[in-house]
C-alpha cells in the first residue's frame, strides 16, 4: 500500500493490539474504534474504504453478538465498504457466517502482518474499481450510457458519435460482432435532431434473401402469394427517423443495386407498386465484415460502399480496450446479481486474472453471457475463475510489481533500439532520450553485451 489518503478503520477493543495494528498498517491513514458505537461514529465521520473488525466487542468480548450487529450496520450504512473480519483460530464457523452476510474476507488471530496487509490492499483495489465503475456510469448517463468504457480509443469514438449525431451524413460502424455497434447507432439517433422519431433496425444477415426485399421496401396487396394487404417496409417505417442496417456486408447483390438507387433518389417503390414514395431517413449501417475485401472479391458494390461510408467509425475489439474487460465484468456482476435477487457479488483475484488474460473472441456479448452464467453458478458471494469457466493464467497479481513491469519494458526498448541502430550506443542513447553512461548502465544491468563500437 502506498496512499496515505486511504482510510482504514480498525475496530479492536484490545489497546495493545490496536497499537500493533496501527504500527503494522502505517501506510494507511488509520482510525481506531474500541466498540460498536464509536465504530459507527468513525464510519460516519471518515467514510473508510476498508474496515478490519474483531467480532468479540464490548460489553461482552467473549460473545460475537455485538460484532455481528456492527457488521450488519456497516453493510447497511456503507454497502461499498470492504469489511475484513478478525476471528479466533478455531472460530471458522463465525468467519464463514460473516462472509455470508457480506464481509469481504476474514483472518484468524494471531495474524501475520504481511498477509493481512496484502488482503487489505486487495480490498482497497476492489473498492477503487467499484468507485471508478460508478463514476464512469454516472458520467456516461445519457444516450451512450449503455457503453461502459475507460479505454481512450473508445472514449474518442464516443466523442466522435456526439459530433456526428447532428450532421446529416451516412455513418458506417465497422467492428467485430459484439463490440457495441447497435448501441453506438442508437446513440447517434438519440443525440440527433431525429431523436423524437423512430429508430428502425434490421439485420440483413438474419432474414432470408427471398424475404429481405419485402422487409426493406414493403409490398402492395396482391404483389405475390400471401400479400393480402398493403404493407410498409422498414425504410418507409423509418420516415423522418433513423434506419439501422445491421450486417450490411451480408446484403445480396440484387438488393444492393436497389438500395443504391434509394440512396441516390431518396424514393422507394413497394414490390408490386408503380408509385415512387419519397422517404426522409438517415441511414446508419454496421458490419463485422471487411467491405473493401468484399469489393475486391466482387460480392459488394463499390459505389454502394461510398454511399454508405461517408463517415467510417472503426470500433476496437474488447481485447484491444485497456481495462474494459474487468470494468464491464464488475458492472455485469452487479447487474445480474440484482436481476437474480442475490446479494452483491465480488470477483476473486483469479477471476480478474482470467478475465484479463482471455481473448474474448465474442467481445462484450461473450463477456456478458459469461458473467450471467457465473452469477448463477457462484456458490457464495465471490465469483471465481471456475465459475466463469475460464482458465487461470500462470501469472498471478502477487508476482507483479511496478519495478518488474518497468524493467521488462526498459529491457525490451533497449534491445529493440540497439538492434535498429546495429549496436551504435550514441545513436541508441539519442533515440531512447538518455545519456550514453545511462545506456551503458542499462546494458550492464540487463546483461546485454555491446558488440559494435559507437
Amino acid at each position: 500500500m502506498s496512499d496515505k489518503q486511504r482510510t482504514l478503520l480498525i475496530v479492536e477493543d484490545d489497546p495493545a493490539l490496536q497499537k500493533q495494528m496501527r504500527w503494522a498498517l502505517d501506510a494507511c491513514d488509520t482510525v481506531v474504534a474500541g466498540d460498536r458505537e464509536s465504530a459507527i461514529a468513525q464510519l460516519r465521520k471518515h467514510e473508510p474504504a476498508v474496515v478490519t473488525m474483531d467480532l468479540g466487542l464490548p460489553p461482552a468480548p467473549d460473545d460475537v453478538t455485538e460484532g455481528f450487529r456492527l457488521l450488519r450496520e456497516i453493510l447497511t450504512l456503507a454497502p461499498d465498504t470492504k469489511v475484513i473480519v478478525l476471528t479466533g483460530q478455531h472460530d471458522r464457523e463465525n468467519a464463514v457466517k460473516a462472509v455470508g452476510m457480506g464481509a469481504y474476507d476474514f483472518f484468524a488471530k494471531p495474524f501475520e502482518p504481511e498477509l493481512l496487509i496484502l488482503t487489505i490492499d486487495r480490498a482497497f483495489r476492489m473498492h477503487d474499481l467499484q468507485m471508478e465503475n460508478a463514476r464512469l456510469s454516472a458520467l456516461q448517463a445519457g444516450p451512450l450510457s449503455g457503453l461502459l468504457t475507460r479505454d481512450p480509443a473508445m472514449l474518442k469514438i464516443c466523442r466522435t458519435i456526439e459530433k456526428l449525431a447532428s450532421a446529416s451524413v451516412t455513418v458506417a460502424l465497422l467492428g467485430e460482432s459484439g463490440t457495441g455497434k447497435e448501441i453506438l447507432a442508437r446513440g447517434l439517433h438519440a443525440l440527433s435532431p431525429r431523436a423524437n422519431e423512430r429508430f428502425v433496425a434490421i439485420n440483413c444477415a438474419a432474414i432470408p434473401d427471398a424475404l429481405l426485399e419485402s422487409e426493406l421496401f414493403g409490398y402492395e396487396k396482391g404483389a405475390f402469394t400471401g400479400a393480402v394487404k398493403q404493407t410498409q417496409g422498414k425504410i418507409e417505417t423509418a420516415h423522418r427517423g433513423t434506419l439501422f442496417l445491421d450486417e450490411i456486408g451480408d446484403l445480396p447483390l440484387p438488393l444492393q443495386a436497389k438500395l443504391l438507387r434509394f440512396l441516390q433518389e431518396r424514393c422507394i417503390e413497394r414490390i408490386g407498386g408503380r408509385e415512387e414514395i419519397p422517404v426522409d431517413v438517415r441511414i446508419v449501417c454496421a458490419t463485422h465484415r471487411d467491405l473493401k475485401a468484399q469489393i475486391h472479391a466482387g460480392v459488394f458494390r463499390e459505389d454502394l460502399y461510398y454511399r454508405l461510408a461517408e463517415i467510417v467509425v472503426e470500433i476496437p475489439a474488447l481485447r484491444e480496450r485497456e481495462g474494459d474487460a474487468t470494468l464491464l465484468a464488475h458492472a455485469f456482476a452487479q447487474r445480474f446479481a440484482r436481476d437474480n435477487a442475490r446479494r452483491s457479488l465480488v470477483l476473486a483475484d483469479d477471476a480478474l486474472s482470467a478475465i484479463e488474460a482471455h481473448r474474448w473472441p465474442g467481445n462484450v456479448r461473450e463477456l456478458e453471457n459469461c458473467m450471467k452464467r457465473a452469477v448463477i453458478m457462484a456458490e457464495g458471494d465471490c465469483i471465481t475463475a471456475a465459475d466463469l469457466g475460464l482458465q487461470t493464467p500462470d501469472e498471478s497479481l502477487e508476482h507483479l510489481n511496478l519495478r518488474q513491469v518497468r524493467d521488462e519494458a526498459e529491457r525490451g526498448a533497449v534491445l529493440k533500439v540497439m538492434a535498429r541502430t546495429n549496436g551504435n550506443v550514441a545513436r541508441a542513447a539519442e533515440i531512447l532520450g538518455v545519456s550514453r553512461p545511462s545506456l551503458y548502465d542499462l546494458l550492464g544491468r540487463f546483461g546485454l553485451k555491446k558488440e559494435n563500437g559507437s
